[in-house]
């Protein structure tokens, strides 16, 4: 069930027209997770974060896509996660403007084909329009099952999942910030 606080400033049109949500989850093999959001009615920002009841360690989930039926996979993604996807030569990584969202492996790549397409439809250079085209076509083929690509999902929260058998998790060591005097 979902809470929602109606009416509050916008950080970005500065209305009172922010619905600030809160919705308690239980994801299988994952949780019990609290996803967040923030949307605009009038300027329409948004934004989202997702957190996992219990504390976790840094993490590196990595995933092959080897088939058509890998798209179901679900995926969970904390706004301070990285993914790289190396063959493709692409990353989202956390800033300010990251989100936190639960998708599926498809929801993933669709991204990115939102990313490429709208790199090629803005640019006037024909090597860049065919690399697009390029990339494209590779995603194509990877949700057909006719291409295998590894996802790699670096997480210093611990708050994202692949959640497949498939997946290998790596703990990563919490760098431990000290200062010197």
């Amino acid at each position: 069930m979902a809470d929602a606080i109606k009416g509050e400033i916008c950080p970005v049109c500065f209305e009172k027209k922010l619905v600030l949500m809160e919705e308690e989850m239980d994801i299988p093999f994952f949780g019990k997770t609290f996803l967040f959001s923030m949307k605009c009615d009038g300027c329409g920002f948004h934004k989202s974060d997702i957190e996992a009841e219990e504390m976790k360690d840094p993490c590196r989930l990595t995933f092959t896509i080897e088939k058509e039926a890998d798209m179901n996979v679900r995926v969970v993604k904390s706004s301070e996660a990285t993914i790289k996807v190396s063959q493709l030569k692409m990353s989202v990584t956390p800033g300010p403007a990251s989100e936190g969202y639960i998708s599926n492996i498809e929801g993933i790549l669709t991204r990115f084909e939102k990313v490429i397409e709208g790199e090629r439809d803005a640019s006037e250079e024909d090597d860049v329009k065919t690399t697009a085209k390029n990339l494209l076509k590779k995603i194509r083929k990877v949700k057909w099952g006719e291409m295998p690509l590894k996802i790699v999902i670096e997480d210093p929260s611990g708050n994202s999942a692949i959640i497949s058998e498939r997946t290998i998790v790596e703990k990563l060591k919490a760098e431990k910030k000290t200062k010197k005097k």
